[in-house]
């Protein structure tokens, strides 16, 4: 059989971190241990009936049956443009400021392919989501990381990055509410980066995954609720966490019109849009009853609480995440994120994700899902609590 080497942007693409993590999982499982997996991101409760209903309806319907528009359904790009208007009140134009995406993993990683050319620098938070990288090596660019620090509340300090790298800087990722950390951006924060943005012409994508998820009686900002975000950016949003759709793979963009384009006509190219049944159950999702959403804010935040209070009670100082459904862990003296992380699998079967995963600012921390029940949270607290680590 004749072997075919990889290209160079194949062998170019960063090692996917997280999957020895899921290989070390495997092979625990496979002995026989009952695992608390609260290493992934994936969600555990199942999409809302309505949705499901929806989704099944529209199967049926032969129009259904036959390509979508190539930039898809024009209810969809309206339903999203009424979901902003009112959640976050911004006007969004559905013909022009909207790009509907193969979930927001494709959208992150094809909107560098968009604007970046190679040798351009993309800022980036560290530590921050691993497929933004992805999409800066499909497109040849470079990378200067962010460091998102504790003591800065996990936000970029932009005046520590220096005239040389804005010299060369086109585009800046930003994720708010925060994976992994789950600090959340203040208004006066997206004021600063927009202003930034437009004094060094900075393209900001913002990732806004966990936009829906909320706690202590807040709401996440949208950053295009900042005076003059259109003009320097985008934000990207997932139907995933919302509404537990994660593996219906619908996303989209907002934003800026002229990266919209850009998207779409990448997209022109790749795909022909998502099947009209999910565009159909999408705008169920964005239009329906929103009941389902504030119960599933709900349930992650008692979930947080009983978590955080677990640890706490048994010596871990932790401290409490303010949005997305992660934990955002100090690890102890004397270990390695990894070698944490490792040992709590090896000898509680209890799975989280090394900090270093997410970026070498990541070290010294474990991302920790309250992707669980409450009963198994605190099962997997009690197990921690019987290796007299604390």
């Amino acid at each position: 059989m004749n072997s075919f080497k990889p290209s160079k942007t194949i062998q170019d693409l960063p090692t996917q971190f997280f999957a020895r993590l899921v290989s070390n999982v495997q092979q625990i499982t496979a002995l026989g241990y009952d695992v608390i997996n609260l290493g992934q991101g994936n969600p555990d409760l199942p999409t809302p009936p309505h949705i499901v209903k929806s989704m099944q309806e529209a199967v049926a319907r032969p129009e259904n049956h036959k390509y979508s528009p190539f930039r898809g359904h024009t209810y969809l790009k309206q339903a999203i443009a009424e979901f902003y208007k009112r959640e976050y009140d911004v006007l969004v134009d559905p013909n022009n400021e909207v790009a509907i995406l193969f979930g927001g993993k494709a959208g992150l990683v094809e909107v560098s392919q968009c604007i970046l050319n190679p040798g351009e620098i993309a800022l980036v938070p560290d530590p921050g989501y691993p497929d933004y990288l992805s999409g800066l090596a499909l497109a040849g660019a470079r990378m200067k990381e962010m460091p998102l620090l504790e003591q800065n509340n996990f936000l970029p300090n932009y005046n520590e990055i220096d005239e040389e790298t804005l010299k060369h800087a086109k585009v800046m990722f930003l994720n708010y509410p925060n994976n992994p950390t789950g600090a959340i951006a203040s208004e006066d924060f997206y004021i600063e980066t927009a202003d930034f943005a437009k004094r060094h012409e900075l393209c900001v994508i913002h990732d806004f995954a966990y936009g829906a998820i909320s706690f202590d009686n807040q709401k996440h900002r949208s950053f295009l609720q900042t005076e003059g975000a259109k003009e320097c950016g985008i934000e990207i949003y997932t139907l995933s966490k919302t509404y537990n759709m994660a593996g219906w793979r619908v996303a989209f963009a907002v934003g800026n019109s002229d990266i919209i384009s850009s998207i779409e006509l990448l997209q022109d190219h790749l795909h022909v849009s998502l099947f009209g049944a999910i565009q159909e159950a999408a705008t169920t999702a964005l239009l329906g009853s929103q009941v389902c959403v504030s119960e599933l804010v709900r349930t992650y935040e008692s979930r947080r609480n009983v978590l955080v209070n677990g640890l706490r009670d048994i010596g871990w100082d932790v401290t409490s995440p303010s949005g997305s459904f992660f934990a955002w862990l100090r690890i102890p003296k004397g270990y390695t994120s990894e070698s944490f992380s490792e040992f709590l699998l090896k000898e509680a079967h209890v799975v989280v994700a090394p900090g270093i995963g997410f970026g070498s600012y990541g070290e010294g921390y474990v991302r920790v899902g309250l992707l669980a029940t409450e009963d198994r949270l605190l099962e997997a607290v009690h197990r921690i609590k019987a290796l007299n680590i604390f």
